[in-house]
């Protein structure tokens, strides 16, 4: 995936969120967006596994980056993401 490519996930409607890796093959990072688009949570998820990542509330996205992307741009829970649909 390129530097500053990604993957949105976006649900229909609030859902409880888990996401794993079983046939992904580089290591991600994934952050849960509530509906105004606040980051709750990062987590970094490891390739190759069916090890869960599962948001703590009812959210409407998800948002996978290249693992450490979050850190290195200084985004953190908290931080908004803007443009969402």
């Amino acid at each position: 995936m390129g530097e500053n490519e990604g993957m949105l996930f976006v649900f229909s409607e609030a859902t409880s969120i888990c996401m794993w890796m079983q046939n992904t093959y580089i290591p991600l990072s994934i952050a849960f967006i509530d509906q105004d688009g606040t980051i709750i949570s990062i987590d970094d998820m490891e390739p190759q596994t069916e090890q869960e990542h599962c948001s703590t509330k009812l959210l409407p996205y998800a948002l996978e980056m290249n693992q450490g992307w979050f850190s290195k741009n200084n985004v953190l829970p908290g931080s908004k993401i803007t443009g969402l649909p």
